[in-house]
């Protein structure tokens, strides 16, 4: 117990330095790219590029993001039971990279083989994207619980990932759409793949893995089976997992319908970029300064306060959902709402782990982030869904709206 204790001081006196942080940072602009990409045009690629009927893509994507999550429980096992040089986490950027950019790249590659050859497609890549997306993010994630244990720590470096996470989605709402107009979807994919494979890299290079197996009574050591009960012992973890699913549901809805809506609503597509720099340039202008805020009041109240700014903001849509300005006014309300949850929430589940091991004296780094992303997957993937299933419940077809203007 001496000896524990002992580890626990010596890690606390090796904070990672603020070059280390932005280091680990750097992976949240590659990995967020590509994940915004994904969850704001994948959905119209396949319906309106490659034409598949939109009830089959949202099923796709309830099935793919419900997989994507199951696989999260098995990703956390695997990181809190690797041993390498390079530590539990971290090795799993430099083993990913670059099936990660590719697998990006064959998503937005769909061959005209019939209705059939193209949906089996969809699923097979989909499928597969998700898979070594699991891989790269719970790595990531599951990271900066080895990096340190101290909480203000964490903050920073969620604050510092949560810039470059909203960089990378206003890259991703503003510049795709043109860019795929100009050089097509594939090229646009290749583009961000290779930019997630660079800084996916470069965080590797960067952070050293502090907390680990001979720090503490490390989920290297413990069963499946322990670590599973004790995780459902976490009061804190249940709570973050429930929270991330209707967080994360909302996300997706919104994001991912913001296309349709633009075509459809307010007859013009070329206004994607437009309603993209409205939702995310506030998320980074305002994390600039939720640093000090955050240390003050907490991860947890700056969220709550968050959700409540997202109500106000989609409620203002509600006043004329037809009227541009009205709309780009709710969006950024509802933009600076979103930024607290979506950049503390990671840092929030590994708070968790923290109350998890003082509550049951198990350390399971890996299998606490991967069972809340769980929460997150499953909420994305049922916002991603109801995008499908309420255009195809509506029999709306975009090209035939248009048609009619």
């Amino acid at each position: 117990m001496l000896e524990q204790s002992n580890n626990l001081e010596q890690s606390n006196k090796e904070e990672p330095r603020k070059k280390e942080m932005w280091g680990y940072a750097t992976s949240a602009f590659g990995i967020f790219i590509t994940w915004n990409l994904i969850g704001s045009f994948l959905s119209y690629y396949y319906t309106d590029v490659v034409g598949l009927t939109a009830g089959a893509v949202g099923t796709l994507m309830l099935v793919a993001r419900l997989f994507d999550g199951f696989t999260d429980l098995g990703m956390g096992i695997i990181v809190d039971k690797t041993k390498s040089k390079h530590g539990s986490a971290r090795p799993w950027l430099l083993w990913m990279a670059i099936p990660f950019g590719v697998a990006t790249v064959l998503l937005f590659s769909v061959p005209d083989i019939g209705q059939t050859g193209m949906l089996v497609y969809a699923y097979v890549t989909y499928l597969g994207f998700v898979l070594l997306y699991t891989m790269v993010s719970i790595s990531y994630k599951s990271l900066q619980g080895f990096m340190t244990t101290h909480q203000d720590s964490r903050s920073l470096m969620n604050t510092y990932s949560g810039i470059l996470n909203f960089s990378g989605a206003l890259v991703a709402a503003v510049l795709s759409q043109p860019l795929a107009a100009l050089i097509g979807w594939t090229a646009v994919a290749a583009m961000y793949g290779s930019i997630a494979i660079v800084f996916i890299l470069l965080t590797f290079r960067s952070v050293k893995e502090r907390v680990g197996p001979n720090t503490f009574n490390s989920g290297d050591n413990v069963p499946f089976i322990l670590g599973f009960k004790s995780l459902f012992k976490n009061k804190y973890w249940a709570i973050t997992a429930i929270f991330s699913v209707f967080f994360y549901t909302t996300v997706a809805l919104v994001q991912g319908s913001s296309i349709y809506y633009a075509q459809v609503v307010l007859g013009n597509a070329n206004l994607v970029p437009i309603i993209g720099l409205a939702l995310t340039l506030p998320m980074i202008i305002g994390l600039l300064f939720m640093g000090p805020i955050v240390l003050k009041i907490g991860k947890r109240n700056a969220s709550l306060i968050g959700v409540v700014v997202i109500i106000i903001g989609q409620s203002v849509k509600w006043i004329d959902p037809a009227n541009l300005p009205i709309y780009l006014i709710g969006t950024v309300i509802a933009g600076l709402g979103v930024m607290a949850p979506q950049a503390y929430i990671f840092g929030m589940i590994n708070d968790t782990a923290e109350y998890g091991e003082y509550k049951t004296g198990v350390r399971i780094v890996g299998l606490v982030n991967s069972g809340s992303s769980f929460g997150t997957k499953a909420g994305s993937g049922i916002g991603l869904a109801l995008i499908g299933w309420l255009l195809g419940f509506g029999d709306i077809s975009v090209v035939r709206l248009n048609s009619l203007h």
